[in-house]
């Protein structure tokens, strides 16, 4: 469990510095395209659509570390006041449910960015192929899946800890002398 975690979080940390390194990207477009139209009278051609790229670049390579962190806004307001084994099976359910979402998600992508090269789609300005920055955003979100499959696996064995291990203990309790294994001896009450 802790190597699929490691895994998981290394390539979403890799991702968001992609991100991050997109955004420098970014400023510095920006900045020569002002500097080159202040002082030179000579934009850059098709700044708009590398801003563009450079935009949908970051969302879809930051989003899954932002996840992993638990970046993302949740309602907890709720389940904060709810028994641990409700909050647990509700974080379960949203956990699926969110899985199923983003899963789609990437599938669609996916089959988009497929679409957008078989049909050679374009940036309108500059002519760079979309379709490998489609890729890259189906990547991002397949990434996010695999953060919310470990989130979901956590919450099933927060769900079982809670729930199955709480009714083992309690039938101990309640039965006649229970028998207590302590290292290498046996307590019998």
């Amino acid at each position: 469990m802790k190597s699929l975690e490691g895994l998981v979080e290394n390539l979403s940390r890799v991702m968001d510095r992609l991100a991050g390194f997109c955004i420098v990207l970014m400023m510095l477009l920006i900045v020569s395209n002002i500097i080159l139209r202040a002082v030179f009278k000579q934009p850059l051609v098709g700044t708009v659509d590398y801003v563009n790229i450079l935009i949908a670049l970051t969302i879809g390579l930051s989003i899954a570390y932002c996840a992993f962190q638990d970046g993302h806004i949740a309602i907890e307001f709720f389940v904060d006041k709810m028994p641990a084994s409700v909050a647990s099976v509700t974080n379960l359910i949203i956990n699926l449910i969110a899985l199923i979402f983003w899963g789609f998600a990437a599938w669609y992508m996916i089959g988009f960015a497929d679409s957008m090269n078989a049909n050679g789609l374009v940036a309108a300005t500059s002519q760079i192929p979309l379709s490998p920055v489609a890729y890259i955003i189906a990547l991002g979100l397949v990434a996010i899946c695999l953060v919310i499959l470990l989130q979901l696996v956590n919450s099933i064995y927060a769900v079982y800890t809670l729930i199955v291990l709480a009714n083992i203990n309690e039938d101990k309790a309640t039965a006649p002398n229970p028998v207590i294994l302590t290292g290498e001896r046996i307590i019998i009450r």
